[in-house]
């Protein structure tokens, strides 16, 4: 295999590893979020980046000690992804609740509050809003490098034993690794957009069920597929002792 095939075989990989059930799980609790489609893809990006900062840091040591990850500690990282999944898909569903909540509370102005309304305060609000918004865009997008990172941890094993496999030399290696997380970067970005898009057209009007529907669907999705993840590793567990 010439280095150029292997090279573009992990970018293709990298973009086939971003659509896994568990990743897709991931990325679609952070898509379900009210957000613009520009920072959905920003998450995905920043997703996509983390797993890849797990990788080279990881995969660099396994590939220069020549050893594989030990299956007791692949197992606990497998363990704590299925927790992670578990704890967004609960969030999902609580931040669904809090806006049901929010909406069923909130009320039309009255003329009278509208008059009370002043001019001059509306620039400040906006200002604010916009202001409250931008942090909190940049805290999913920290959240979303923190879940890639973890996934990183999580799916280093089975690719450093393909890397090693394949490759002569720590340096080719990390070529490797790298393009391999520059595909899943561009895979998670355009998985992302393609979660999000419809979701962001079924907010308004009469499409607005559709909405609460794929936002429910998200959250039990991610519980499900974690909790299916932590019965399979606990089972493993039991039968291996």
């Amino acid at each position: 295999m010439t280095l150029t095939t292997l090279l573009l075989f992990g970018f293709l990989l990298g973009m086939k590893h971003a659509t896994d059930a568990d990743h897709l799980a991931a990325v679609a609790t952070v898509a379900s979020g009210h957000q613009t489609l520009a920072q959905t893809v920003r998450q995905g990006l920043a997703w996509g980046a983390g797993h890849t900062l797990t990788l080279l840091l990881l995969g660099g040591v396994v590939l220069a000690l020549g050893k594989s990850i030990p299956a007791g500690l692949e197992n606990a990282l497998e363990l704590a992804v299925a927790c992670m999944l578990i704890a967004l898909g609960i969030d999902v569903l609580r931040r669904w609740l809090l806006l049901q909540q929010q909406g069923r509370q909130r009320l039309p102005l009255g003329k009278q509050q509208r008059q009370l309304v002043v001019p001059r305060a509306v620039p400040h609000a906006v200002l604010a809003s916009a202001h409250a918004m931008h942090r909190h865009a940049d805290g999913l997008t920290l959240r979303a490098l923190l879940i890639g990172m973890m996934h990183g941890m999580a799916g280093t094993a089975a690719l450093i034993l393909l890397s090693l496999e394949a490759v002569q030399s720590v340096g080719l290696g990390l070529a490797y690794i790298s393009v391999f997380g520059l595909g899943s970067m561009i895979g998670m970005a355009l998985l992302s957009l393609l979660i999000a898009l419809p979701l962001r057209l079924s907010v308004m009007g009469q499409l607005a069920w559709l909405h609460n529907v794929g936002t429910v669907a998200v959250g039990l999705f991610s519980c499900l597929l974690g909790g299916a993840m932590a019965y399979r590793i606990g089972s493993g567990f039991l039968l291996a002792a």
